[in-house]
Order: C-alpha cells, then structure tokens, then sequence
C-alpha cells in the first residue's frame, strides 16, 4: 500500500489505525443511503436530506471544536472521536435488531458522525505534523492514499455482498468496531505530548482564525473554494446515484458496490505515481493538471443505464475519477500542512472541513430537490455539466513550501 522508506513505529501504528477505520468506512459505503431506500423505502428527497442534515448540522455542532482542539493534546483527542462514532453507529444495528430504526435515528447519528469526523480531521493534522519532518509529509499522505483506495477496491463490494447475506445493517456494525479498533491503534502509537499552550487570549471567534488564515493566503484560498465546490458537486451525485441504481434501474446492492471499488484499482496507481510526478514535473504543474482533469469526467455518469453497459459505463467514469483524485489529493494534503502555520493547523483544518461539510449539505439538500423536480438523472447530469467549470478557481502558480517557522496542515487521517 506504499513503498519507501519507514516513517517510525508511531506513524506504523497511526497508519494501522487509519487503515482498519478506512476499511470500515468502504465496508459501510453510502450504508445509510442504501438503508434509507431499502428499508425505509425513502425516495431521491428524503435520502438527500438525509445525506444534507448530517452534514450541516454536524458541521454547525463541530464550529467550536477547532478552537478547542488546538489546545489539547491530540492523541486523546482522536481516541475521544473515535470512540464516540464507535457508539453512535453501534445504536443502529441495535435500534434494527428491536424493529425500531427509524429516519430520525438516521438522521441524528449522521449529524453526531459528521461532527465527531471534523474534531477528528482537525487533531489528526496537527498530530501528523508534529510526528513526521515537513519531508516526510508527501510520503505519509501518498500512504494514507494508497490505503483509501485499497479499502476501497475491497470494501463495497464486500459489503454489498454481506448486505445481501446478513441484512442491510450488518455494515454500519462493521464500521462501528473499526472505529473502535482504529482508537485501540492510536493508542498503541504511544509517545509524549506536550499540551499546547496559548500565547495570547482565547480568540472570540475561534474558528474565524482559521477562515482568516486561508481567506488571506494567496494559494489557500482558491484551493478552499476550487475544492469546496468540486468536492460539493461530486457528493451531491452519490446519493441520487444510489436511488437511480438501485431504486430506479434495478441494480443489486452488492452490483452497486462492485461499480465504485473496482475503479479505485486507479487510485492506487495515482496515489503511487503523485510523489514520482512531483519530483519529475514539479508541485505546481502536478496540482493544476490533475485539478484540471479530474472535473472532466462525472459528467458521464448522467448516461448510466439498466444491465452489463450502465455497470460498465459508471466504472469507467469512476474509474477516471479516482485515478486524477489519487494524484491530486496527497498532493494538495501536503501542500496545505507545508503552507500552514503550526499553531494554525487545527483551527485551519476544522473551519475548512466545517465549511466544507456546510457547502456539501447545502448542496446536497439543493440536488434532492432538483431531483424531486426533474429526476436523478438530470440532477447528475447538471452537476457534472457545472464541474467542468471548476477548473477555473484553482490558483495559477504556489508559493513554494514554507520553511520551519512557517506553515503546515490537513487531510492526514
């Protein structure tokens, strides 16, 4: 999952720990859109809002995290995440076992996951940063990568298959424990951890320094809005896809996992090639060409249809995806923690990944009720035909990476 030199026995277990929760996560894919359509026979609005409020309010609940965080000791804090998705996500395949799941429950362990998501982000970076010479950060991030793409080649299809054997919340089960196995691994990571101390008052808005901090940034801040809109656009076909495969098409649920996890074999090899391209054609022109390319290929998705050409169709388009998505992310990952002050790292990745969950759901809330009005399919399609645009936010050069005194954050675990 990633060749190179070692990067020390704690980076081995935060890796394994980050491996056995993504690997839950893929197991688990779009688990609560598919419940919500098969169980709950909700259509392409209610699973839409569902994916939505998760996220907003998630986001809204996650707004003083980022502060916080900053001034803890990271490791527990990332158990404390953990383990309180551990919790939530046990409650469904309880609540299902007593016959009493209902879409409120849904809706309200969404919202706890996505907020319990965004304090983890925010630690993780910081804990990354300190563990591991800003050198080393490209190579940590292309492992954390690969490993995305690994799980998930081996994840939906597993998964589907085991919603078809042992029911459709057998997954959710699955991703519980990996969250709980993942904060017995950070754990196992050990070391020392100075508690962070403030150098000046608490800021009042807390968060508002992190949006300062990239509004302000020349680079930063068109990668903030390039990535909040194609990251937007991209999710809001993921729910309305499950509805038009699996509802509307009549596609399998274990025939819908095979269609995204056999694509993400490109994610391992882009993953693979984003250090090599790097060196050989430099940050910036890595960046802005995969930025570039991966907007040009979710429009094909609107073409999907019923049998063996839809299933191979959405592979291909995937299959696109994933590849330019593997080279860009861990590049774009270490650009913004070699780019970001140390002491701005955890409120930086968490006004980012509150912002970012707020736009998805925004948009997500926004393309059910497109869908509602004109069809999944045509909602698909209007927001492959708007990623072709998105190219166009993405800065036109970088500054070069900042040295020991100055920045680093994001996406590490």
């Amino acid at each position: 999952m990633g060749g190179g030199r070692p990067l020390g026995r704690r980076f081995g277990w935060l890796w394994a720990a980050y491996a056995v929760s993504t690997l839950g996560t893929q197991l688990a894919f779009d688990a609560f859109s598919l419940i919500a359509v098969i169980v709950l026979h909700a259509g392409a609005t209610e699973v839409a809002v569902l994916k939505a409020a998760g996220l907003a309010v998630g986001a809204a609940v996650a707004v003083p995290l980022g502060p916080w965080v900053e001034f803890r000791r990271k490791r527990p804090v990332m158990i404390g995440m953990d383990l309180v998705r551990f919790v939530a996500l046990l409650t469904i395949p309880a609540a299902f076992a007593w016959s009493g799941l209902s879409y409120v429950q849904l809706l309200v362990v969404s919202i706890v996951v996505a907020a319990a998501d965004i304090g983890f982000v925010a630690a993780s970076g910081s804990f990354l940063k300190s563990l591991l010479p800003s050198h080393d950060l490209l190579a940590a991030n292309a492992r954390f990568e690969a490993t995305t793409w690994t799980a998930t080649v081996l994840g939906p299809p597993l998964g589907g298959a085991a919603i078809g054997v042992l029911g459709p919340v057998v997954t959710v089960l699955a991703d519980a424990v990996s969250y709980l196995l993942s904060a017995l691994g950070i754990r196992a990571a050990g070391g020392t951890e100075t508690r962070p101390t403030r150098t000046g008052p608490a800021p009042a808005g807390g968060l508002l320094e992190g949006w300062r901090y990239v509004l302000a940034h020349p680079v930063l801040r068109p990668l903030f809005f390039n990535t909040l809109v194609v990251n937007g656009l991209m999710m809001v076909a993921v729910p309305l896809l499950a509805v038009l495969m699996v509802g509307d098409l009549g596609f399998a649920p274990w025939q819908y996992g095979l269609a995204f996890s056999v694509p993400c074999l490109g994610g391992l090899v882009g993953s693979r090639l984003a250090r090599r391209l790097v060196t050989r054609f430099g940050q910036h022109r890595v960046l802005i060409t995969s930025g570039w390319l991966r907007a040009c290929f979710p429009v094909g998705l609107a073409f999907v249809r019923p049998g063996t050409p839809g299933l191979v169709l959405v592979m291909v388009v995937e299959l696109g995806v994933i590849t330019v998505c593997a080279v860009f992310n861990p590049v774009y990952s270490t650009y913004r923690l070699q780019q970001t002050a140390p002491d701005r790292v955890a409120r930086m990745l968490a006004a980012w990944s509150v912002t970012g969950k707020a736009t998805t759901a925004a948009l997500t809330a926004l393309w059910g009720l497109l869908a509602g009005l004109t069809g999944p399919r045509t909602a698909i399609g209007i927001a492959g035909v708007l990623l072709l645009a998105t190219p166009l936010l993405l800065p036109r050069r970088i500054a070069q990476p900042a040295q020991a005194a100055q920045p680093s954050a994001d996406r590490a675990l």
